[in-house]
């Protein structure tokens, strides 16, 4: 289950929503080891797509490097959908490299009638994908 807060969550929206119609990509940092997401790095798609998303390897290494100075890990990675539901596709799953990361998806396509975005997570380890409960509270 990923837990998570509403700040955290509203932000990852509001970035999809920014970005939108090209898909919006980022990582939510947190202590290592403790799987709380805390600090809100969003990310350039350097693809500039609005159906693929890549990270800058030099920000993306700029990042690694940040993280381990502040004895952080990824614990979501985050990207958004602009026209399909929020779930992973064939390329999101073979880019998928952090087996103990929360792999969130947003949608900004309302692809099933039940409002303006999905928010959902998943664990994506050797190319198997599980989605799992978001709980989102108000603080740690």
């Amino acid at each position: 289950m990923l837990t998570i807060t509403q700040a955290l969550v509203d932000q990852i929206v509001a970035h999809a929503r920014k970005d939108h119609p090209d898909e919006a990509c980022g990582v939510v940092a947190g202590p290592a080891g403790s799987d709380r997401p805390e600090r809100f790095i969003p990310m350039l798609n350097a693809a500039m797509s609005p159906t693929f998303y890549e990270f800058d390897s030099g920000d993306l290494l700029k990042l690694y490097r940040e993280m381990d100075d502040r004895d952080e890990e990824p614990v979501v990675i985050y990207h958004s959908h602009t026209a399909t539901e929020a779930y992973p596709s064939r390329t999101d799953i073979s880019y998928a490299n952090e087996p103990g990361a929360h792999y969130v998806l947003v949608s900004t396509a309302d692809t099933d009638g039940l409002g303006e975005f999905q928010f959902r997570s998943f664990r994506i380890v050797d190319g198997e994908v599980a989605e799992e409960e978001v709980k989102v509270v108000e603080a740690y």
